[in-house]
């Protein structure tokens, strides 16, 4: 964690850094003259979107009162493997609620009516994918 720290607060410094080569250059563009506020916000924003997610990390492993196991040169790979879940490998309903998903915002897109039939197909997959180790091989 003391690492990402490290590299977010790096990744301020170079968005606070772009930010203001930014507005020098559009300064001296001999075309414009002139701050170019869109661009000169947005750097800013980034640059402080990373000191707030390193600020916060930084205060975390403080807190935190040890290290994790990514942190130490020592650590074997098991250490820091936890439980995520069951998730089933040969599964096609996430494809299904992918492609339901999908046509849901291309209706938001193009016409509400595909997006209707999105919103049916998305339903349909969530509740396949939900109930698909209650039927055929694998029901209990």
């Amino acid at each position: 964690m003391k690492t990402n720290t490290h590299l977010f607060w790096i990744l301020t410094a170079f968005f606070w850094g772009s930010c203001v080569m930014y507005t020098i250059w559009s300064l001296v563009d001999p075309f414009h003259g002139y701050v170019e506020w869109v661009g000169t916000v947005a750097l800013a924003l980034c640059g402080a979107l990373f000191a707030l997610i390193a600020f916060y990390l930084g205060k975390h492993h403080k807190a935190q009162g040890g290290e994790l196991p990514e942190d130490l040169p020592y650590a074997n790979i098991d250490d820091g493997d936890t439980e995520v879940g069951f998730y089933s490998p040969w599964s096609w309903w996430p494809v299904m609620l992918g492609a339901g998903a999908a046509l849901v915002f291309l209706g938001i897109a193009i016409g509400a009516w595909i997006a209707f039939i999105g919103a049916a197909f998305a339903f349909v997959s969530i509740v396949g994918w939900t109930y698909e180790y209650y039927r055929g091989y694998f029901g209990r």
